[in-house]
């Protein structure tokens, strides 16, 4: 059965899926969606869905593969069994290790593997739905994954495809159209234009491929445009504006002025008030007055204070007289207790010598 349509371009310029012929099908990009990769990248491009984790640098096994003044690049493109409508066979084939080749080599020429010798970097492709150009996405895939891991890289690299169809060069073919169009010319290129990757399969003219030339460029173009802008905006810190001053307020005065003065419309409650205003100062000035005649009984009562503290101080001078004398009499007390025991002691049967030589005389009375 044959499903190839009559036309893959109408009258009007548009192809099946409504492009022009120098427009590129929607990309749409998501980094970091693998948390055990050093580096990953989700990308849809058209109806291709790829996966892409990157590994390293991390030391090269076997080490028979390890070079010692650059890190090993090793690329693996895989196609998922239920990537395409009939089941593709699990495994390696000659068509992967093909794309896996050429893939390696439009990366070489930019990434700076001298910086890690002895080390290899990996990148890992699947490939979980196909839809014609899955090379291509890949690589653009791929150049994101490395700069999402943190591989030195002198630029992004940037993979796109021109083919022709009903006779006529087409930028980014679709399924239909790589499938039943006349060639298919996948290109790489790194942001200074310099080409890693080309391929042709089909027949073209130089002319052709001219023209297929300057569409590439600008799709490729277009495509790093939205490569930096999705890394711009996962790297890119923001820049804190700083926060504008407040306007000063400007004061009409007038208009202040005529909200403070109240209107004819409430001019008799305003008389009210100022009246009630009055009578209540008039209130409150009125206790001061008798405030001034109780001031003569305050000093009464400030000279009644002044005679109590004479008092206290005269009680005070009595207290000390009064002990004064207690301590007087304590000590005439003792010194009439120590004369009644001296004499006490000069009555007793001896009498106290205080001249040794009086001993002789108390001697003759004994006998």
């Amino acid at each position: 059965m044959n499903d190839k349509p009559n036309k893959l371009i109408t009258d009007d310029g548009l192809r099946l899926d409504g492009r022009r012929a120098d427009e590129i099908r929607p990309m749409k990009i998501e980094i970091g969606v693998l948390s055990r990769a050093d580096g990953s990248c989700y990308l849809e491009w058209g109806r291709n869905k790829i996966l892409v984790g990157v590994f390293g640098p991390r030391e090269a096994h076997p080490r028979r593969l390890q070079r010692a003044d650059a890190a090993v690049i090793r690329y693996r493109y895989n196609m998922a069994s239920f990537s395409v409508e009939d089941r593709a066979r699990p495994g390696p084939s000659r068509r992967s290790i093909e794309i896996s080749k050429v893939s390696r080599e439009a990366f070489e020429p930019v990434i700076m593997a001298e910086l890690y010798p002895k080390t290899a970097i990996d990148i890992f492709v699947e490939i979980l739905q196909a839809d014609a150009g899955t090379r291509t996405a890949a690589i653009n895939a791929s150049s994101i994954a490395l700069a999402d891991a943190g591989i030195p890289m002198k630029g992004l690299v940037t993979s796109c495809a021109f083919g022709k169809v009903d006779g006529q060069i087409v930028l980014d073919l679709n399924k239909e159209e790589d499938n039943y169009g006349e060639a298919d010319f996948p290109v790489a290129m790194t942001q200074d234009g310099e080409i890693t990757l080309l391929q042709m399969d089909g027949h073209l003219t130089p002319e052709e491929i001219k023209k297929g030339f300057e569409l590439v460029k600008k799709g490729c173009k277009e495509i790093l445009e939205i490569q930096q802008t999705v890394l711009r905006k996962k790297f890119e810190t923001p820049v804190e504006e700083p926060e504008a001053e407040p306007e000063a307020k400007i004061v009409d005065t007038e208009s202040e002025a005529a909200e403070t003065e109240p209107s004819l419309e409430y001019a008799p409650e305003a008389a009210a008030v100022e009246e009630t205003i009055e009578e209540a100062e008039e209130l409150e000035a009125e206790p001061s007055e008798e405030v001034t005649e109780t001031v003569p009984e305050a000093e009464e009562l400030e000279e009644i204070v002044k005679e109590a503290e004479v008092e206290v101080v005269d009680g005070e001078a009595i207290e000390e007289a009064i002990e004064a004398e207690t301590e007087e009499e304590a000590i005439e007390a003792e010194t009439e207790e120590e004369a009644i025991e001296a004499e006490d002691e000069s009555k007793g049967p001896w009498k106290v010598v205080k001249d040794p030589s009086e001993s002789g005389s108390r001697g003759e009375n004994d006998e």
